[in-house]
């Protein structure tokens, strides 16, 4: 596991008017501070990322939909450098991913339908300084396919 990243699972607690599940928590531990909350969506097949944050801590989670969240930790100095994650998180794997700083991460939709996915990170969006950091998806600066593996 890249250093600074945290799980946590997800319970989900149905009965017969529906289900809720809790996301995150104050008293979580990896929670240090709240931002805001953003949802954002992507289609079938389609891969956004990747991008980091200097400052912004992300926490996020799939509600619909399946999403194949991938992490690459780019920090020189980190004892998991070069150490790539991928996690399968959504309706049929509900998880909260926390990552850190300075780690690259992009998703993508593995399901047949939109997946949907939910982001609380530690900072306001500030849209005259954006704390974000694009590189594209088929980048040679991190070495990962975005491709389908099978077996």
């Amino acid at each position: 596991m890249i250093e600074g990243v945290h799980i946590k699972n997800l319970r989900v607690v149905p009965d017969e008017r529906g289900r809720l599940m809790e996301v995150l928590r104050s008293d979580d531990s990896q929670f240090s501070k709240f931002g805001q909350v953003y949802i954002t969506t992507a289609y079938p097949g389609v891969v956004k990322g990747w991008h980091y944050h200097k400052v912004q801590t992300d926490n996020f989670t799939c509600i619909s939909g399946m999403t194949k969240l991938v992490l690459y930790d780019g920090r020189k100095k980190s004892k998991t450098h070069k150490e790539i994650n991928e996690f399968f998180i959504g309706v049929h794997n509900p998880l909260l991913v926390t990552i850190p700083p300075y780690v690259f991460h992009g998703f993508k939709c593995i399901s047949e339908q939109e997946s949907v996915m939910i982001n609380i990170p530690t900072e306001a969006y500030n849209y005259s300084e954006p704390d974000e950091f694009r590189v594209a998806p088929e980048s040679s600066d991190i070495p990962y396919s975005w491709e389908r593996k099978d077996g």
